[in-house]
């Protein structure tokens, strides 16, 4: 295929709130035209013509919270193989996190990152530097026009990064005055809760106690904590992964331009509770904890209200041993990026959102909460990632089979869906079509407009 001018015609075209029949056109890594109805005659010389015959054409989707595991834990995952899963699913772009082996703390850290995914991601790429307790200096000598921001857990999670005192956070914001994305659970509520549980039941634990260790407590507390030091000290704050209807009261409707308090939830919160951890134990087991089914209608409700402004991932992949145990010892997280956008468009089926809201969840938001140059929309003299939904297949049901991932599984096994990712083309290149991978693309490092 010619990637050097593609003319995508006769699609649905969701963007900027706006859904229509027409085309884009790109030429080199470029959109050079977005249009409603049928190009004129004169568009379809000198260029590769794909019929998208009525699919979804959407924006790229930026996913803002990865876990790829390279390097160090690369047994799992890494660069290549999720940047593979990645396009698969229409994500085009993604922001990796900080807790790797060695944790990306320090600017050689994050140099030796860029540096792996220019080798081997199929997708554009960005990362995150970690805060710790001791390296503020390396914080604030950090160029964030190429660095996504400050990655902070106030709650124990994977890696060894826990900064749990709020001095430290406080001297953080004052000195380095970008983005902080916060995993927000209360450290000293969680292992208390923990204690409680363990002398009440012993430690085989079944996966229901995930969520009474890590409850609604543990994430308000710290939350709450984080916004109000934020807002003291009019700092950008980002809250990772809300999961609880308790945390909404802390934010704000409408469109995260100017808003000082932005946050994300996660596909796993919008489509399960701890109902189904009887089905699905460890599967779905992830910090912080899926929570009831309120805390999942709330969370619905907020997306499309514009309480929540961003649906990422929390992509974190594990071998399935490691998922093998108790509430206590199976470890946290899951695969998702290869299906959350699939996922995403199943609930839209269903009537939960709009196809736009999550195009602007998924593609916008994350673009402008980032300050991401050019990406995340579909205009002219933007990078042309695209993706090409079929939206009313053939109903198939999702297996661990289908996996791309390295871990070779996914949570949503046994899901029966009713569309599909078609083509994903990244700075205008084709990297995946019709089930085939171009392994050969290369995506481009992210750059932040700071």
């Amino acid at each position: 295929m010619k990637d050097s001018r593609i003319l995508i015609h006769n699609v649905t075209v969701i963007n900027e709130g706006r859904r229509f029949l027409g085309y884009v056109m790109t030429e080199g890594e470029f959109i050079s035209a977005v249009g409603e109805g049928e190009p004129s005659p004169e568009m379809f010389s000198d260029c590769e013509a794909i019929d998208g015959a009525g699919r979804l054409l959407l924006p790229g989707v930026i996913d803002t919270h990865v876990h790829f595991r390279d390097p160090g834990l690369t047994q799992k995952a890494d660069m290549e193989s999720e940047s593979r899963a990645a396009v698969a699913g229409g994500v085009t772009s993604f922001i990796d996190m900080p807790n790797t082996k060695p944790l990306t703390v320090t600017r050689e850290a994050l140099d030796n990152k860029l540096r792996r995914a220019s080798e081997v991601s199929l997708a554009n790429y960005g990362f995150f530097i970690g805060a710790t307790s001791t390296n503020l200096d390396e914080l604030k000598q950090t160029d964030y026009t190429r660095c996504a921001g400050i990655k902070l857990f106030m709650g124990s999670s994977t890696g060894g990064m826990l900064v749990d005192s709020l001095d430290m956070m406080e001297s953080i914001m004052r000195e380095v005055p970008v983005l902080m994305a916060v995993h927000a659970e209360d450290e000293k509520l969680l292992c208390a809760n923990r204690e409680a549980v363990v002398a009440r039941y012993g430690e085989n634990l079944e996966m229901e106690f995930h969520p009474v260790i890590r409850n609604h407590k543990v994430c308000f507390s710290a939350s709450s904590k984080a916004v109000e030091l934020a807002r003291r000290l009019n700092h950008r704050l980002h809250l990772l992964h809300v999961s609880t209807a308790d945390e909404l009261q802390l934010l704000s409707p409408g469109s995260p331009e100017g808003k000082l308090i932005t946050a994300e939830t996660c596909p796993q919160y919008l489509a399960f509770s701890d109902e189904q951890y009887a089905m699905l134990g460890a599967r779905i087991k992830c910090n912080p904890a899926i929570k009831r089914p309120a805390d999942r209608d709330a969370l619905r409700k907020a997306v499309n209200e514009g309480l929540i402004d961003t649906i990422a991932t929390d992509h974190a992949p594990h071998l399935l041993k490691e998922k093998q145990g108790t509430a206590l010892t199976a470890v946290s997280g899951m695969p998702l990026i290869q299906f959350s956008l699939t996922l995403m468009l199943q609930m839209a089926e269903e009537g939960l959102f709009e196809p736009e809201t999550i195009v602007e969840k998924m593609c916008h938001n994350p673009a402008k909460i980032y300050d991401i140059d050019r990406r995340g929309f579909l205009r002219p003299g933007y990078y042309a990632d695209l993706v090409l939904v079929d939206n009313d297949c053939e109903p198939y049901t999702i297996t661990d089979a289908w996996a791309i991932s390295k871990c070779g599984w996914t949570p949503l096994s046994g899901l029966t869906v009713s569309n599909k990712v078609d083509l994903t083309m990244v700075n205008g290149r084709v990297a995946y079509r019709f089930g085939v991978l171009f392994s050969q693309t290369r995506g481009k490092e992210l750059k932040f407009n700071r």
